[in-house]
């Protein structure tokens, strides 16, 4: 496909987005009826769904939705994929020709206009107030670091391998690693990233790919060795196999919607670890730790969702935010005495992080916190926070 081509497949898929579609449907969707799309063009087009899904507003100010085309303001495909161009400093008169399979020429109401201050930041106005207030100085810096496609990362299975050890197994394969200081597991691919999943080091599990962040937050937990942990909202199980390769231990995942556990078995086979999946907690209660990661507004990984950040509403995040008291409440009276119990979210916000935790220590006075502490965008990897509370008696 030519650049132009390319263009026009991101506007149809955009299209498909805006009107509801997930973005990873639609893509997929898109390949599957496109089959003469080889893997470099549905490689091109990914990347420009997501960039226009994460400058959604600037792109589109640049791309000239706003304008009076039917009497209202307009955000499509179109102005979102001509916006990116722009963003891009492309010619625009090249690529939207109108011959063969490339865009329409532009037309004279497609003018790009200035964005105010939360466009341009790509932030939802509602928002705006709550996240100044929760990263203060930051929030500048860390709403651009947003915009930005997410580093790759893999977390190294030191049970099997170290790290010196799997950057050398990845470069062999063509790929550049290089240590993160976030975790003492992860490294950053910083080129073809795209190869890391038929290397041998990942295929026979000495590799996994997970944000630096996510490792720092399994870092920072109290494990010893013996220990049964809990990964109570384990999704796809990430962090319960790092968990079960740190030390020794029983792990357990749970998760609400067992189906997404479903390749757990395999990948926790293809690290050489055990990982026992249970459907009622209480049954193996008590735990040595639970780790609650629990759902969020993913405002602090945004750039790997940006779809999520536009379907967030002042709705949806106060109900987020009741499910994460209930789920603390719920798991508490599973932890042994002397355990732990930690609170993770990839958010950014206040409300679902340390005001979560004052509200969890006022319902229940005999537990403290013994750890607290909250990643930025700006350290590399995805927003998180995470608090390790320890019962008092």
């Amino acid at each position: 496909m030519t650049p132009a081509a390319r263009l026009s497949a991101a506007i149809e898929v955009l299209d498909r987005i805006l009107a509801g579609a997930p973005a990873e449907q639609a893509l997929t969707n898109w390949g599957r009826a496109n089959r003469f799309a080889g893997s470099g063009d549905r490689h091109a087009l990914r990347d420009l769904v997501y960039d226009a899904l994460r400058c959604k507003r600037s792109f589109g100010a640049l791309g000239g939705a706003g304008a009076q085309v039917t009497g209202r303001a307009q955000v499509t495909g179109r102005a979102l994929t001509l916006g990116g161009v722009r963003a891009a400093g492309l010619a625009e008169a090249a690529l939207f020709t109108g011959v063969g399979h490339a865009p329409a020429v532009v037309g004279p109401l497609e003018v790009p206009r200035e964005a105010g201050p939360n466009e341009a930041l790509d932030c939802p106005d509602w928002l705006a107030a709550q996240l100044q207030a929760s990263l203060g100085p930051e929030f500048e810096p860390v709403m651009q670091a947003l915009r930005r496609r997410a580093p790759v990362f893999v977390r190294v299975n030191l049970a099997r391998v170290d790290r010196e050890e799997a950057a050398r197994m990845l470069a062999a394969a063509g790929i550049s690693a290089v240590p993160h200081p976030l975790a003492k597991t992860a490294l950053e691919v910083v080129e073809n990233a795209r190869k890391i999943q038929t290397t041998a080091a990942y295929v026979s599990g000495l590799i996994e790919l997970q944000d630096a962040a996510s490792q720092a937050v399994v870092e920072a937990l109290p494990l010893r060795q013996g220990m049964r942990v809990l990964d109570y909202c384990a999704g796809g199980g990430g962090k319960a196999l790092a968990l079960a390769a740190q030390v020794p231990i029983e792990v357990y995942a749970h998760d609400a919607e067992p189906r997404r556990m479903r390749d757990l078995p395999v990948r926790a086979a293809r690290a050489g670890i055990k990982v026992r999946i249970v459907e009622d907690c209480a049954v193996s209660a008590p735990y040595d730790l639970i780790l609650t990661d629990v759902p969020c507004s993913g405002s602090g990984s945004w750039r790997r969702d940006p779809q999520g950040k536009w379907a967030l509403t002042a709705e949806k995040l106060a109900a987020v935010c009741a499910m994460q008291g209930a789920i603390l409440d719920r798991v508490a009276p599973m932890v042994a005495r002397n355990g732990a119990l930690a609170y993770a979210t990839c958010s950014l916000l206040v409300d679902e992080n340390e005001a979560q935790v004052a509200a969890f220590l006022a319902r229940h006075p005999a537990w403290a916190v013994q750890f607290q502490r909250r990643l930025s965008p700006l350290q590399g990897g995805d927003g998180f926070f995470v608090a390790i509370f320890t019962r008092l008696i």
